[in-house]
């Protein structure tokens, strides 16, 4: 299965993610060093950012990306 790279974009107030789809690739150590030079040209506050998905196919890796996850919930001891 391939690792998948994409561009995300999320205006506040916007429920769908704008995805970008650059690449895919096979080894997670070349997909991890090409998101790594692609943050570094992107400034953090434009809303942008990269993101590496590990997935059958596009749609699937395009799918978990629209995922709503909810946040841990932190236990006292991790505060």
């Amino acid at each position: 299965m391939p690792y998948f790279i994409y561009r995300i974009e999320q205006q506040s107030g916007q429920l769908v993610k704008k995805l970008t789809f650059n690449n895919s690739v096979d080894n997670y150590k070349q997909a991890k060093n090409d998101v790594n030079a692609l943050r570094e040209s992107i400034p953090e506050e434009s809303g942008r950012f990269w993101k590496i998905v590990f997935a059958e196919s596009q749609l699937q890796a395009e799918e978990l990306l629209q995922e709503k996850r909810d946040k841990p919930v932190l236990m006292e001891w991790e505060k």
